[in-house]
This record gives structure tokens, sequence and C-alpha cells, in this order.
């Protein structure tokens, strides 16, 4: 994830205060929905790692094949990546 998890938390509770004073949202225990939208917004934000980490185990279980046919590592990886990606609905 490119953000540390606390600046996720402050970025939450920033969307939490905004939509709160623009009335789109009411709630009587904004400390349980910052935590909620913090837990959401980690979880959404940490899908890229996620997805490389397993790009890496496929990319692994290839690699004999890989060498034998001389295909490009890195290639390889942005390819299952956007499979992946598109797999899980995921926009990267």
């Amino acid at each position: 994830m490119i953000f540390s998890k606390d600046y996720v938390g402050y970025l939450a509770r920033q969307t939490v205060k905004h939509l709160v004073e623009a009335k789109m949202i009411a709630t009587t225990k904004p400390a349980v929905l910052n935590e909620r939208v913090t837990t959401a917004m980690v979880e959404e934000l940490s899908l890229e790692d996620r997805i490389n980490d397993e790009v890496r185990v496929i990319l692994e279980a290839f690699q004999d094949d890989m060498r034998k046919t001389g295909a490009s590592y890195p290639e390889m990886f942005k390819k299952v990546k956007n499979e992946l990606a598109r797999k899980y609905k995921a926009v990267l």
C-alpha cells in the first residue's frame, strides 16, 4: 500500500467529517463510523498489494516454462496482473 495506515485513518476521519457537515450522512457514533471507513479504505488500498502477491506466486509456478520460451518477466507480470484485476473487478 502506498499510504501509511495513519494517513488512511486521517483520510477516513476527514471524509466522515465532510460527509456529516454536508448532511450527506448522519451518525450518532462517529468513532465507530470512522473505524469502519478506515477499515474499508485500508482493504481497498491494499487490494493491489494482494494482487501483486498472487501474480508472483503464479509466475513462480511457471518460471521454468517462461525461461524455456524466453518470456519476459515484467511483461508476463503485467499481463497476469491485468487478468487478475479483471477477475476481481478491480480498478488499478
